[in-house]
């Protein structure tokens, strides 16, 4: 597939336009890319697999002994990205939690009082961490407490 770039100050938001004589599957691929807000993560399911996440797919992302351990439904991944990046990537739907902890907002279960004053947050694959004192506030105003 050919691609091309148009850059001028006359567009204020960029767009798309796709240029085929029918519809594949790789055009389509293209199409549900561009039409979303949402970034595809990849990570690798072991030394030489990548695997390509969509952000509704990762429930948790966590540095665990300096790697970045991405958490799906029954499955781990390893990102080389840092924390910051994936947060800046996964947008609104994920709040960081503790210094080492981002989750996604949509799949939490359920939160239990923890030791000084943080909060426990289980969510619905069965993964679960402490919301830290620093990121209590933003986690309880997100929450209406």
């Amino acid at each position: 597939m050919k691609v091309s770039i148009d850059i001028s100050t006359e567009y204020k938001e960029p767009f798309a336009v796709i240029h085929t004589d029918k519809v594949t599957p790789e055009i389509q691929r293209a199409v549900d890319m561009l039409g979303t807000n949402e970034t595809p993560v990849t990570a690798f399911r072991n030394e030489e697999d990548i695997v390509v996440l969509k952000p509704d797919e990762i429930y948790m992302v966590r540095v665990e002994d300096g790697d970045t351990i991405i958490y799906g439904a029954k499955s781990q991944y390893r990102s080389r990205r840092r924390l910051y990046e994936l947060s800046e990537q996964l947008g609104s739907k994920f709040m960081q939690i503790s210094k080492t902890t981002l989750v996604n907002l949509s799949y939490m279960d359920s939160i239990e009082p923890g030791f000084s004053g943080t909060l426990l947050l289980k969510l619905k694959n069965g993964s679960k961490d402490y919301v830290s004192r620093k990121y209590l506030p933003e986690f309880k105003k997100y929450l209406g407490l």
